[in-house]
């Protein structure tokens, strides 16, 4: 070997050295730099924001806060979310009262005998879920779980009076029509009779 090694390991300094630049032209580094001038920029953006007069006629301005004097509430959100949403919370007790009343409609709107069993059970559930919870401070529960067949059977006979009555006004509806075959007919026979 005559002329310098050319496999020569690099020397700790050298290495050192690609390290360091390594680093500087690296995620890491331009991160902590963006970091670093993060609360300058934001300052930046007020001040721009503060030129441009959009902190002039906010909400609240020269009003005192609200809730400072009162002590700290873990769920301040939520006790603000249902007073700006207006929403009531109802005890278990009065809820299903509210439920009970309305179930016979809400059965009314469901097409098959599985998903009204359903709905009674879940009813049936919350009603029973209520009754062995804890009561203390709240109405008096009097509400009584459903009997799933007679409430089934309600459900149908509902049912089947609001077919008959949907045939009598359609029957009598089609007294207008011409008589015969032709008064009302599906898209395949009419189709076929082309």
């Amino acid at each position: 070997m005559t002329g310098p090694d050319r496999h020569a390991r690099p020397s700790d300094e050298s290495h050192a050295a690609d390290e360091l630049e390594r680093q500087k032209r690296s995620s890491r580094s331009a991160a902590a730099a963006r970091i670093a001038d993060q609360s300058s920029w934001v300052d930046q953006q007020i001040r721009v924001s503060m030129a441009k007069g959009e902190f002039d006629d906010l909400p609240g301005a020269g009003k005192p806060i609200e809730g400072l004097d009162k002590d700290h509430d873990p769920d301040w959100w939520l006790n603000q979310m249902i007073e700006r949403e207006k929403i009531v919370v109802l005890p278990a007790s009065v809820q299903l009262r509210k439920d009970d009343v309305l179930l016979d409609d809400a059965l009314d709107k469901l097409f098959r005998e599985e998903d009204v069993r359903r709905e009674v059970g879940d009813f049936n559930a919350r009603v029973i879920r209520a009754r062995y919870s804890p009561q203390e401070g709240q109405p008096p529960l009097v509400t009584m779980p459903r009997d799933v067949e007679e409430t089934v059977a309600a459900w149908a006979q509902r049912r089947l009076e609001r077919r008959r009555a949907a045939a009598q006004a359609a029957g009598s509806g089609s007294s207008e029509a011409p008589s015969g075959d032709r008064g009302r007919r599906t898209w395949w026979r009419r189709r076929r009779a082309r």
